[in-house]
């Protein structure tokens, strides 16, 4: 890296100055600037010499192709930025899937880019004012709609670069560009064998080259598939036991113990179980906001960010993790109901029936009943029969709350997410919406800044782009067969885990018993803050609602009947107060 005065001068002229802890990835080269905040997997692949960095790595294949081309040859979880002084334009980009967050905000006074919303603060005429919609989404819908937007962000001056995304910036113009996009392309002829060989090897290299940059990793572990394909991979490729971390509850419904422990016994070096009990609430959750920045989208991640602080004190700087197993394997509940939707368009009359029946034996449920009157209601709502691949918004699910929102801070009523459709089929439309528009983003966003509160580094193998691109032309049979979710994982998994874990069946699903957190004290607590003067000074909810669900909540619980409690919403409602208080309120907000 340059460090002479020439180096100075070119960094001060493209205004990229680095706050963030740690040492940046900074490199000069021929009047290039870059700076890196993330990891490239395949050095070896990139011009220049591995052993240089990745910011050295990207001006030499930037000065080779050109940042569109240079981007498309790299395998990374990044967000960097690039500025060439002869050409007077500056990049910021994104990796395919939005590992690293990128935020940035344009003023008069120039451009300020950063990974967290907090740094920009600081920059003149940027306001910690709210986006009213973001508010509104977080108050009143689901969470899987707060992503919607993917160039927003919670504040109203500052803008959110997308995942696989640059932005060029030039003094007379600007530029936004995706440079991956998943298109539709044949699916795979080859037999399931050879499938499953593909995907095997692509899983272990995966995880091979990102162990390859880790010196004390660790994984976490549930009962499911995912986490314990990417142990189990691992273990493989070294030839020793690792370690590994479980959130455990009391509530039997929730703690998948039982479930993990065969696996520990043949995998697992030493196992760390984190009870998650005994934690308050409200201090953890202003923890957790003042850490993201933003309300946090499910209880889930407080989970994690207890796991995250029990790991940290082990010595771990990496931690391994799961994510996007579901959405390339099939493996939510709903992706069922795409896949019949499929079946039925290719007129697989006698499958479909099938299906349908084993999804029923297998997973029927006393709140979310499965059975064909259930299938074909769903089928009815969730998909468009007359153009090939068209899911619909779930209209229920979108509005539930929505009239909780008072219209004179934001009017839900005219909500419509977007919902991307480039492929004719339903299934892989609805994963390529949750990958880049719904259950992802918030998540790996929740995920890097629950470890980057406590020092650690996190990494997801199965978000690979070689591997998002190798299964979306996998057939759907090969993802749900007889009822039975991830069948082609659980194929190329045969050898590498335990046959207890590849041939279970039932999903747990990476949830916490947040239904217990709202009631007793958390529910006298969560009283006392929705009746607070502040709180109401809002203006965003309609209080009576607000206290009839609460009240509702509580009866429920009380109840134990199976009935869908408001858990979710009491949690998404703590988590926006709270941020108010924590980051909004920190600094009253100035006039634009």
């Amino acid at each position: 890296m340059g460090d002479g005065p020439a180096f100075w001068r070119l960094q001060r002229q493209a205004g990229l100055i680095w706050q963030g802890q740690g040492n940046a990835a900074l490199a000069i080269r021929e009047g290039v600037l870059a700076v890196v905040d993330g990891i490239f997997y395949n050095p070896e692949e990139l011009e220049g010499e591995p052993k240089e960095g990745p910011a050295e790595q990207l001006v030499a294949t930037y000065r080779r192709l050109g940042l569109s081309a240079a981007l498309g040859r790299i395998n990374g979880d990044f967000a960097l930025a690039l500025y060439d002084a002869d050409k007077e334009t500056l990049w910021l980009a994104r990796d395919r899937v939005g590992h690293r967050p990128l935020y940035y905000v344009e003023q008069s006074q120039g451009l300020a880019f950063a990974s967290r919303p907090s740094a920009l603060f600081s920059f003149p005429g940027v306001d910690r004012e709210p986006n009213r919609r973001y508010v509104a989404v977080f108050a009143g819908s689901h969470y899987r709609y707060i992503d919607n937007r993917p160039d927003e962000s919670p504040f109203k001056d500052i803008k959110q670069l997308p995942a696989a995304t640059f932005i060029e910036i030039r003094a007379d113009s600007r530029r936004v560009e995706r440079y991956w996009t998943l298109q539709e392309e044949p699916d795979w002829a080859d037999d399931e064998a050879t499938l499953a060989a593909r995907y095997r090897a692509l899983l272990m290299d995966s995880v091979r080259r990102r162990l390859a940059v880790t010196a004390r990793q660790a994984f976490t572990l549930s009962g499911g598939l995912d986490s314990s394909s990417v142990l189990a991979c691992a273990v493989d490729l070294t030839g020793r036991r690792q370690n590994a971390f479980s959130s455990v509850y009391s509530d039997k419904t929730y703690d998948e113990s039982e479930d993990i422990k065969g696996f520990v016994q043949e995998k697992v070096k030493q196992w760390h179980a984190v009870p998650i009990e005994g934690f308050d609430l409200f201090a953890t959750v202003r923890a957790m906001v003042r850490a993201h920045d933003e309300p946090v989208a499910t209880a889930t991640w407080l989970s994690h960010f207890l796991l995250c602080q029990e790991v940290a004190k082990q010595g771990v700087d990496t931690l391994f993790g799961g994510l996007g197993g579901d959405e390339l394997n099939a493996g939510e509940y709903e992706y069922f109901i795409f896949h019949f939707a499929d079946l039925d368009r290719r007129g697989e009359r006698t499958q479909l029936a099938h299906e349908i029946d084993t999804w029923a034996r297998h997973h029927d449920h006393p709140i979310y009943r499965k059975n064909a009157e259930v299938a074909k209601s769903l089928l009815d709502r969730l998909t468009d029969p007359t153009i090939s691949g068209r899911v619909c918004i779930d209209k229920s699910r979108l509005a539930r709350y929505s009239s909780v929102v008072r219209r004179d801070y934001f009017d839900l009523s005219g909500l419509e997410p977007v919902l991307d459709h480039p492929f004719s089929s339903w299934l892989k439309n609805r994963t390529c919406q949750d990958i880049f528009r719904e259950t992802a983003p918030c998540c790996l966003r929740a995920e890097d800044r629950d470890c980057s509160a406590f020092g650690l580094a996190h990494m997801d193998p199965f978000f690979d782009h070689r591997l998002i691109e190798f299964m979306f032309r996998v057939p759907g049979y090969m993802k749900i067969r007889n009822g039975v979710t991830k069948q082609l994982l659980r194929e190329a998994m045969k050898g590498v885990l335990p046959e207890e874990t590849r041939t279970r069946i039932k999903k747990t699903g990476w949830n916490a018993p947040a239904h217990l957190w709202f009631v007793g004290e958390g529910l006298q607590m969560l009283n006392d803050l929705v009746h607070s003067r502040a709180f109401k000074e809002r203006g965003i909810y309609n209080m009576p609602q607000v206290s009839q669900i609460i009240d509702e909540h509580q009866a429920i619980v009380a109840s134990g009947e199976p009935i869908e409690n408001h858990m979710m919403f009491l949690w998404q409602l703590l988590n926006l107060e709270l941020w108010f208080e924590e980051v909004i309120d920190r600094q009253p907000a100035r006039a634009s």
